[in-house]
């Protein structure tokens, strides 16, 4: 049976390969790492995002400028505070020739807030969704909230005649190891289809024949291959063998820089790496400190962060490709405050002295969950912090692990200590004040505070900054909210990371500060 439908599977890919154009284009990518799922809902994370935006879309996305612009919805208004009146794109279909309505966004809302979602706090300021018409809908928010439509730009929309027909009106749900048919197949409205799927090996998209518009690219067919070991991601670009490669490995950078043949693109991120720490649990998980949690003791927190040496992270580990900060967004995120970037100084001998008065002068033992093909170095930067710690007595456990299994681990909460980046895709600080920042709780609000710190005050000022539409009150709330974050040192912010894509000659790309990829974007040189 297997091998009939091993060879079934070939022959199917086989055909639509023989159904492409003539002349058909093909985009060859190397990522170092994968989409977990082809489910829009199941992980909130930037690379399964990027990847299954070039199949579904959502109501509102960004162009190339980064701006707002239209996607299903063709047009957005608000009617009344709580209240934003959406124009549904006409003649739309999905991939499998369905027609888009008003009915496949509310069944998308109802499948992005439910049990398994992993994109709640995209929804979570929605009461309800209204159905005017076939092509008209009212969204209800549970306050006033301006930034709306920055919000849902991430929040793609599935077909509810295909999820039903497909057993998969509910996400997968990875923590639970639950997978359905939206793992492995996918019906979007999106440019691009999906025709193959090889976990972590590599995926075929081919452009859509039904798109509701013209796109700016000549790509009719994508490879998106997953090459996990830096060096032969490189020497796959050097070779020809792939045409777009992500994320240049920072050792590399002016190696394929001097490639006349190559260009690197390299831009600020929109993405802040830090350091998370279990303040919920009376006794920590992974430890050897029984009957107690040391991180809720401010001063272990504030020993952990004097004592990591982040110049040196910056220049060794990420060879200058790397800006350290001391807030949990980015210069370019809405609601940055200057006066509160500067982080605490380095000093591990005040690091010893909080440990001391804590009740650990010589230290404790941790696990220290980390992802080594997600973020920049990302194995590197823990591996450097746990060096650091160690020289205040604390050992770390380092667990550093492919992050089809580490996102799954840590956002069940099965973690004492871990390492997570965070893009405000919304370019606004409440996309870090609500699911990073907040108290765990309804609608998606800490869904990705995994250490559960939790402030009341803090919660309080985010809901006010959701809906103050007075900029100046919003920024006094904004940095008052972010300055109690701060001192008391919830989370241990580390560094803005910086994109560093390469291309070969001919291929044009769009870098997004996302670290979005649209395929629609992208021309091949012939």
């Amino acid at each position: 049976m297997k091998t009939k439908t091993t060879l079934m599977a070939f022959a199917l890919s086989a055909l639509a390969t023989a159904l492409l154009p003539v002349h058909a284009l093909t985009l060859k990518i190397a990522n170092q790492g994968d989409a977990t799922s082809l489910d829009p809902h199941s992980l909130q994370e930037s690379l399964q995002l990027t990847v299954t935006g070039n199949v579904y879309e959502p109501l509102v996305t960004r162009g190339k400028d980064f701006k707002l612009t239209a996607a299903l919805a063709t047009s957005w208004k608000q009617t009344q505070p709580t209240v934003w009146r959406f124009d549904l794109r006409k003649n739309v279909q999905f991939h499998d020739g369905t027609p888009f309505t008003a009915d496949d966004v509310i069944f998308s809302y109802e499948r992005a807030k439910g049990e398994g979602s992993d994109v709640k706090s995209y929804v979570g300021q929605i009461k309800q969704i209204n159905k005017i018409d076939d092509t008209t809908i009212d969204i209800v928010t549970t306050q006033p909230f301006p930034i709306l439509p920055d919000l849902i730009t991430n929040w793609y929309i599935m077909s509810k005649k295909w999820c039903e027909e497909n057993q998969a009106t509910r996400p997968v749900d990875r923590r639970k190891g639950i997978e359905n048919a939206a793992s492995f197949r996918a019906n979007g409205t999106g440019p691009f289809r999906a025709r193959e799927r090889q976990p972590n090996v590599r995926s075929v998209f081919t452009r859509s024949a039904n798109y509701w518009a013209k796109i700016d690219s000549n790509v009719d067919e994508v490879i998106f291959n997953v090459v996990g070991n830096d060096a032969t991601r490189v020497a796959a670009l050097l070779s020809g063998e792939v045409d777009v490669m992500e994320p240049v490995p920072v050792q590399d950078i002016e190696r394929i820089k001097g490639d006349p043949k190559l260009t690197v693109l390299q831009g600020p991120e929109l993405r802040v790496i830090f350091l998370g720490m279990d303040q919920k649990r009376d006794e920590l998980l992974f430890s050897n400190v029984k009957g107690k949690n040391p991180f809720k003791d401010k001063r272990v927190r504030q020993a952990f962060y004097q004592a990591i040496d982040i110049e040196s992270i910056r220049t060794r580990v990420m060879r200058n490709s790397a800006i350290p900060v001391g807030l949990m967004i980015p210069p370019q995120v809405r609601g940055f405050a200057p006066d509160l970037a500067k982080r605490l100084p380095f000093d591990q001998e005040a690091a010893r002295k909080l440990m001391a008065e804590a009740g650990y002068p010589n230290g404790f033992e941790v696990k220290m969950n980390c992802p080594n093909d997600r973020y920049v170095n990302d194995g590197e930067i823990c591996q450097a912090v746990a060096a650091n710690l160690s020289r205040i007595g604390v050992k770390i456990n380092l667990e550093a692990e492919t992050k089809a299994s580490y996102f799954p681990k840590i956002l069940r909460r099965d973690t004492s200590f871990y390492m997570l980046g965070w893009t405000a895709s919304t370019v606004d600080v409440h996309n870090v004040l609500f699911p990073v920042m907040g108290t765990p709780g309804e609608g998606g609000r800490g869904q990705f505070n995994l250490g559960a710190y939790s402030n009341a005050k803090v919660d309080a000022l985010t809901d006010q900054v959701a809906s103050e539409i007075d900029d100046t009150k919003r920024m006094a709330m904004i940095h008052e909210a972010m300055k109690l974050h701060q001192d008391d040192i919830g989370h241990i912010p580390l560094h803005q990371q910086t994109l560093n894509w390469a291309v070969r000659q001919g291929v044009t790309v769009v870098q997004l500060p996302d670290n979005f990829m649209p395929w629609k974007f992208i021309k091949v040189g012939k």
